[in-house]
């Protein structure tokens, strides 16, 4: 069924690609394809077991790249090999069915006559919408999506946190979360892996060189090894939000550009330690933890804010005094300018609880907020609104 939908998808491309060009954007639409589908089920008889809501759905992938395409959001649609078409969807529950009431259970997919048994356990059930069956590294996958309403239990606590690369998170109560040792180990056997597959023949199209057997199995081995690390550094994540959230209903973060922190460093200019910055980033998870808490904040009736980094400036900014002081990678500790202040904290401790103020000045500012006058400029209920707000403000950085 893998090879059925490639095959229904690489025609339309080019169609596509031959009548979309010359008219801009305006060839076939999608309603024209879907309805050639009874007609090409009378000549190609072995699409006619297939629903034709899944191969709706494989059309529609197509549609979207072309849209894509030409709104400039992407780059013009390649034939994809049959090594990295991924699978297909069910959009309704014509052709599958989930028996199961969240406890294991059953995946029925009736086109192809299976019946398979679900392993685990569902948070949070509901009604089964779309069925997703997927190619991973040599395994095949089931991803059902369900109509539910999460809920969590939570605490009346705030807190803050500061992600880094020598401490994963550190939370502004003092607690420091290392990163685990799975994430060296899995490592040390990435390399190995990579190693052993640069001793084997790589394929080489220019030259019309297929890659060999052996080259093949390591690359097998390797993405082994490096899907186990990300479902581990998952599964870790999973759980430390998962505390953060019950304990503490809101949860001050700060704003990052992973993308940005991670690109390659330019020529000649320290590449290797570079690259090992960007390693330690991405072994964290920056851009995950920050979707993770949303979410599940959100779920808990909670709320997760993200400071302003380059306005705030967290890192350098005193908890106490609110005074910025400069430092550099190397300094661990701050120590406040101020010499009436003299604040002395762990450097990632001390930017935690920043982001933890400045989450519960939003929430004063919301809690406090009064209903603004007729008037444009500003009357004098409005004045005293802002002037007790900074005042209550002072009175939490005292504390």
């Amino acid at each position: 069924m893998h090879d059925l939908h490639l095959i229904v998808e690489e025609p339309c491309e080019r169609k596509l690609s031959r009548t979309v060009l010359k008219t801009r954007g305006t060839g076939d639409s999608l309603a024209e394809f879907n309805n050639c589908l009874p007609e090409f089920k009378k000549v190609w008889t072995e699409y006619a077991e297939l629903g034709s809501h899944t191969l709706q759905a494989t059309l529609k992938r197509v549609d979207f790249t072309y849209k894509r395409f030409f709104k400039g959001l992407g780059k013009y649609p390649k034939f994809k090999a049959k090594r990295r078409y991924s699978g297909w969807t069910y959009p309704d529950k014509a052709s599958w069915k989930a028996l199961s009431n969240g406890p294991n259970g059953y995946l029925e997919l009736r086109d192809l006559g299976l019946k398979i048994q679900m392993r685990g356990q569902a948070r949070t059930w509901g009604t089964p919408t779309t069925c997703t069956i997927f190619f991973r590294n040599g395994l095949w996958y089931a991803s059902i999506t369900v109509q539910c309403n999460p809920t969590r239990q939570t605490g009346t606590g705030s807190i803050g946190i500061d992600l880094g690369c020598k401490d994963a998170v550190t939370l502004s109560t003092g607690e420091k979360i290392a990163k685990p040792d799975f994430i060296k180990e899995g490592h040390k056997k990435v390399k190995v892996a990579s190693k052993r597959l640069r001793r084997k023949r790589p394929p080489n199209r220019n030259k019309k060189v297929k890659g060999s057997r052996r080259w093949k199995k390591e690359r097998k081995q390797l993405s082994k090894v490096q899907s186990k690390i990300a479902r581990q550094r998952e599964n870790w994540l999973h759980k430390v939000t998962s505390d953060i959230v019950s304990g503490n209903s809101l949860i001050g973060g700060e704003q990052l550009n992973v993308k940005g922190m991670t690109r390659k460093a330019k020529k000649g200019k320290r590449k290797k330690q570079k690259a090992g910055l960007n390693r330690s980033i991405l072994d964290v998870g920056f851009g995950l933890v920050g979707d993770l808490l949303t979410y599940k904040s959100a779920e808990a009736g909670g709320f997760y804010v993200e400071s302003p980094t380059r306005m705030l400036k967290p890192t350098q900014r005193c908890a106490k005094c609110w005074e910025l002081t400069p430092k550099s990678l190397a300094d661990r500790v701050h120590v406040c300018s101020n010499p009436d202040c003299g604040h002395t904290e762990d450097r990632d401790i001390n930017a935690a609880q920043v982001n933890e103020i400045w989450a519960r000045g939003l929430e004063r500012t919301s809690l406090d907020a009064e209903l603004p006058s007729s008037t444009d400029c500003g009357s004098m209920k409005q004045l005293g609104a802002r002037k007790r707000q900074k005042q209550r403000l002072q009175q939490s950085k005292s504390l």
